[in-house]
């Protein structure tokens, strides 16, 4: 195996943590498409199965490449804890297991953890599917779900005061889709005060600008679809976690992710793997981008308003100067002064852009949340996480960012 340690920048690691660790040192690691594995005899079988020896039986708990993607992936969310204990290796600092969505990976975040009868305290400025579990599904597996409208200390102090025994808090910064920021050394402080946990959803800021890890959360879930695969070619989640045995193959993750089958599938953590190897070079371009095309449209007269944390005069800039870094991400949301009727012919006459949910392609995506991703929430609801008729998610691209200025320009010039 190399050695290949936290003291590596990014590029090195994702290129080479965990790769040439098989058989034949192959420089990619090959694609272990099985659904089953043998063993050498009955006693190694024994000892496989029940966790005291490495190993694999059935793709459905773990599978080489699941498990290569999970490592890396916990390496990236870990980092500055490592470089604190620069001898210890990624599983006994952090451990990450991968999923086949990043809803399997939430829904194993919070049920590996909660059980009936327990209180979760979460924002209600969520990815549209993220409020759908906590409103719709997770009173049906009898918690109790108690919403916070505006996640600042004193809304989450005052949530979790009236509701001591809370078992999980759950947060999502920057939050889909107005970026809306949460200070998560801050939380994880007040959390830990009422004896909680603190799971963050780091999908939109990734490592490479944010690690939840290292400001005091207990649990980090990722949409792998997302940013981390990088390229819209494959979908899967992520969870990492310090609490080495919750997060662990006998543990209640690898419970969830055993019983309820959320697999993925070895191709799909072989692809997801590829494009992480690229993650730094369009991670840096996407941020470039997303500032460049920021500060264009704040200056555009039929832009209302942009949200983008690295402008200054977003409400959450002062919270994302201190816990991002590298800049701000590739996500914009943007209201249009003509409402629902400008967004959609924006969206229509953009050329470069495809008009489609999801993020965090090499290609922009632009989408109406309103109407897509967070239809389910009620308008009410939307109205106060500035979802408006005429507001736009768009998810930047690594495309010359002067080829995506001018297509908005001329789609602009339409209206």
């Amino acid at each position: 195996m190399k050695y290949i340690s936290a003291q590596h920048g990014i590029s090195t690691l994702v290129t080479h943590f965990s790769e040439g660790d098989n058989p034949y040192y192959s420089h990619i690691t090959p694609i272990y498409q099985t659904s089953t594995f043998g063993f050498p005899d009955a006693e190694t079988a024994g000892k496989i199965f029940a966790g005291n020896q490495e190993g694999y039986f059935y793709t459905r708990s773990d599978n080489p490449n699941a498990a290569q993607l999970a490592r890396k992936i916990a390496m990236l969310e870990a980092l500055d804890l490592l470089k604190q204990q620069p001898h210890e290796v990624i599983e006994k600092v952090a451990m990450g297991k991968v999923f086949a969505s990043g809803m399997a990976a939430i829904s194993a975040a919070i049920l590996g953890r909660a059980q009936a009868g327990d209180t979760i305290i979460a924002q209600r400025i969520l990815y549209g599917n993220s409020y759908r579990f906590m409103n719709e599904l997770a009173p049906r597996l009898g918690l109790k779900v108690v919403w916070v409208d505006k996640p600042d200390r004193e809304g989450w102090e005052s949530a979790l005061d009236a509701h001591p025994h809370a078992e999980l808090v759950y947060a999502e910064t920057p939050a889909n889709p107005a970026l809306d920021m949460v200070d998560l050394h801050e939380l994880a402080k007040i959390t830990h005060a009422h004896n909680a946990w603190l799971i963050a959803d780091n999908t939109f800021a990734t490592p490479y600008h944010q690690r939840p890890l290292s400001l005091g959360c207990d649990v980090v879930v990722h949409s792998t679809t997302k940013y981390l695969a990088g390229h819209g070619f494959v979908i899967g989640g992520a969870l990492i976690s310090t609490h080495l045995e919750y997060a662990s193959p006998q543990g209640g993750v690898g419970l969830i992710g055993r019983v309820m089958g959320a697999a993925p599938s070895p191709f799909d953590c072989w692809l997801a793997n590829i494009g992480l190897k690229t993650f730094e070079l369009h991670m840096r371009r996407h941020a470039d981008n997303a500032m460049t095309l920021a500060r264009w449209l704040s200056d555009h007269p039929k832009i209302k308003r942009v949200f983008y944390p690295g402008l200054k005069e977003h409400p959450g800039h002062d919270i994302a100067t201190r816990q991002m870094t590298n800049g701000f991400g590739g996500m914009i949301a943007f209201e249009l002064r003509g409402g629902y009727h400008d967004a959609v012919k924006l969206m229509e006459n953009l050329k470069l852009a495809t008009l489609a949910v999801s993020l965090g392609n090499v290609g922009s995506l632009i989408e109406h949340p309103a109407s897509m991703t967070h239809r389910s929430v009620p308008p009410s609801e939307r109205l106060r996480a500035n979802i408006t008729d005429g507001l736009v998610r768009f998810s930047v691209g690594i495309e010359n960012i002067e080829d995506v200025i001018a297509d908005f320009e001329q789609s602009l010039n339409t209206m």
